[in-house]
């Protein structure tokens, strides 16, 4: 598959990418203005968040074909998304600490394959590095969550909050340079 092919799915997949940023960020808004919020419903939040973000991945990753195949880094991601968040929602009584554990191997899971899709892009399009630096944060939240199980709920809150804000920034921002490779691509045609 040409390279322009690839960009053209690319630009035309983007909107997939904001939404998964925006759905981040609005679950960081949401921790942070019920920082209150009982441990049992930030499961339930969290849950659903990560089976949204889970499918949208994997959308993304079925919709985005390099060289005609799906972009499997994309789809592992949104798989175990789609499995943190089932879990964590058909067994709402997990502890705090399993809670913590779950959301750490997550995040370091996630992070490590953002990172290998960074790279597998970087030939396609310009500052994926916005990629490579949501994967970056989300290896170091997922270490600083297993390094600190005993943190409060409401410390474990404002984390995962501040996280899945800047989180969502950076995935959004990478939406949008996607965007603009179709007008690159109209240009240098």
């Amino acid at each position: 598959m040409a390279v322009g092919t690839m960009m053209e799915d690319l630009s035309r997949s983007w909107g997939w990418i904001v939404l998964r940023g925006v759905a981040a960020v609005a679950f960081g808004i949401l921790a942070l203005l019920q920082p209150g919020i009982t441990l049992a419903a930030l499961v339930l939040v969290w849950g659903v968040y990560a089976l949204v973000d889970g499918t949208l991945a994997l959308m993304a990753g079925f919709r985005i074909k390099p060289a005609g195949k799906p972009m499997w880094p994309l789809i592992v991601m949104g798989l175990i998304g789609i499995a943190a968040g089932l879990i964590t929602l058909f067994r709402p009584g997990i502890t705090e600490i399993a809670l913590l554990a779950t959301i750490a191997a997550w995040a370091i899971l996630v992070g490590f394959l953002q990172i290998f899709a960074a790279i597998a892009l970087r030939k396609m399009i310009r500052n994926e590095w916005w990629m490579a630096l949501s994967g970056l944060l989300a290896v170091a939240f997922g270490v600083l969550m297993l390094l600190r199980p005993q943190a409060g709920a409401l410390a474990v809150v404002l984390i995962i909050a501040w996280y899945a804000m800047v989180f969502g920034i950076a995935v959004i921002m990478l939406g949008f340079r996607i965007k603009n490779l179709t007008a690159r691509v109209a240009r240098v045609a």
